[in-house]
């Protein structure tokens, strides 16, 4: 294909926001720097003019497009090239801004402008997320050098983000191996899947169909992937640091026990209005990450017991991880079952854990629990037994101390600290459960570990009230993990989780 229409073509595929990006991504290698531009051709003749690019180098080209995550592009117009590894034409530093700004939500950048007292509003208006990075160099605010502005304003709006200018600052202080913001640059590897299996049976599988074997470099991107140098013994401890756990087989099992109604339960305990919608939302979105979902719905202390030794019976060696969800009343290191029969969560955990299945050894196991771990809070509110009639808010009093005994490739996600309750809307679900949805579909895109979004979880919960103001909570979450959980980035669109406030959780 003719150079030129090549070109053309790529201009014709290409929106006004990536257009954007490309002048964004060259505004170092240019010796003037671009103006406003409406179209990709009137980017390509400035690169040409200056012999940036050209039919006999194309290797800029490619580099921008894969930037910007449109190799299907370069597939179309069927160019033969080598692109240069490591590729250097665009600067880390350029790479590192376009990441970020793809990152930043609409309300991110809202909040980012508000906060831009250093900035003139009126230059702000209209602007793009690369727009205000523009305005912030032009005012010296922010160079390759120094990021230290960018870090404290993501410290307000996007904390996670700044995860990123970190593994820059890594990068430019080792000039000498792969760059990984060639790695990043990558449109990552979907994870397909067509054998969703629902809720509608029971019964767990007892003979998986199929048992592939694991890639020994079967872990996602890493430091020890990405990075050959080995003869640092600071560079080998940071690479065990960053490891990930394998996520290349099935995604594995997500099993949820929803205890509702407890009117049959011996002891005083209310039914817990709201829980359908942590329900339906911990389904929704862990059918999402890849998992096969099983529902168990008021299951009293017995069946909890017999369904967990049967999870850890079975054989989950096709398998990457195991995720368990319990809804429930609880007091401290138990659950309730609805016929109002304690269960100890350490049983439960000690069903699954390396001596008892064999198959989930070195897997990260991840269990959720809403449930109280006691009756105290800070301020007079009424827990499960004595309903508040005036408000929407209850609490699933009367989870573990996970911590003795400790067993490897564990967490566990509480929903409150030791010896107090555990708050639930009767209208959206509790603060807890739909904290983490939210945040697991906002964050699991971005390719945040676990524990980065249960902190976050601890944040926007802690930060949560009823509309009295009185009422507050703290998640704990504990674990044992030994490397970093990074679900991969699914194919399909996150799920829309209901969205939680501070004044109105």
């Amino acid at each position: 294909m003719d150079f030129q229409k090549a070109l053309l073509d790529v201009d014709k595929s290409l929106s006004t926001d990536e257009v954007e990006a490309l002048s964004f991504l060259c505004t170092d290698i240019l010796s003037r720097k671009p103006a406003s531009l409406d179209c990709a051709s009137s980017l390509f003749s400035l690169l040409m003019k200056e012999d940036h690019l050209s039919a006999g180098n194309p290797q800029l080209l490619v580099e921008l497009l894969l930037t910007i995550q449109r190799p299907v592009i370069l597939q179309n117009i069927k160019l033969s090239f080598q692109l240069p590894s490591p590729s250097t034409l665009i600067s880390p530093y350029r790479k590192l801004l376009y990441r970020l700004s793809e990152q930043i939500t609409e309300e991110e950048l809202g909040e980012m402008k508000f906060l831009l007292k250093d900035v003139p509003r009126r230059k702000l208006e209209q602007k793009s997320t690369l727009g205000v990075f523009l305005e912030l160099e032009h005012l010296d605010l922010i160079n390759e050098s120094s990021l230290e502005y960018l870090e404290t304003l993501f410290k307000s709006v996007c904390p996670v983000l700044n995860e990123d200018i970190r593994l820059y600052r890594k990068e430019i202080w080792h000039p000498e191996s792969q760059p990984l913001t060639v790695i990043s640059s990558q449109t990552p590897k979907p994870f397909y899947r067509t054998d969703f299996r629902g809720d509608k049976t029971p019964q767990l599988p007892l003979q998986p169909s199929v048992n592939p074997s694991k890639s020994p470099n079967g872990e996602m991107a890493s430091l020890d992937t990405v990075n050959p140098e080995k003869n640092n013994p600071e560079s080998q401890e940071n690479d065990e640091v960053l490891c990930d756990y394998p996520m290349t087989g099935k995604r594995g099992v997500c099993v949820i026990v929803d205890n509702f109604d407890f009117s049959k339960s011996y002891h005083k305990l209310n039914n817990r209005e709201g829980s359908k919608f942590d329900r339906d939302a911990l389904k929704e979105v862990f059918q999402w990450l890849g998992y096969e979902m099983y529902t168990y719905l008021d299951y009293n202390a017995a069946q909890i017991k017999s369904l967990f030794a049967c999870i850890g019976q079975q054989d989950h060696s096709q398998y990457d991880s195991l995720v368990c969800c319990i809804l429930s009343h609880g007091m401290e290191g138990k659950v309730y079952g609805v016929d109002g029969n304690l269960v100890e969560i350490k049983l439960l955990i000690e069903c699954i854990n390396g001596e008892k299945c064999p198959s989930l050894i070195e897997k990260p196991k991840m269990l959720f629990i809403q449930a109280c771990q006691g009756c105290k809070q800070q301020y007079p509110v009424h827990p499960d037994g004595i309903e508040d009639e005036t408000t929407r808010i209850s609490a699933d009093a009367k989870v573990v101390d996970v911590r003795s005994p400790v067993i490897a490739d564990l967490l566990v996600g509480m929903s409150t600290v030791p010896d107090h309750v555990s708050f639930r809307d009767k209208l959206c679900g509790t603060w807890y459960i739909q904290s983490l949805c939210k945040n697991l579909v906002k964050y699991v895109p971005r390719r945040v570990d676990l524990v980065s979004i249960l902190t976050k979880v601890n944040f926007d919960v802690s930060s949560m009230t009823d509309a009295s103001r009185l009422k507050k909570q703290m998640p704990q979450p504990a674990f044992s993990l030994r490397k970093r959980v990074v679900f991969p980035v699914p194919e399909k669109p996150p799920p829309e989780i209901g969205a939680l406030t501070k004044d109105n959780p």
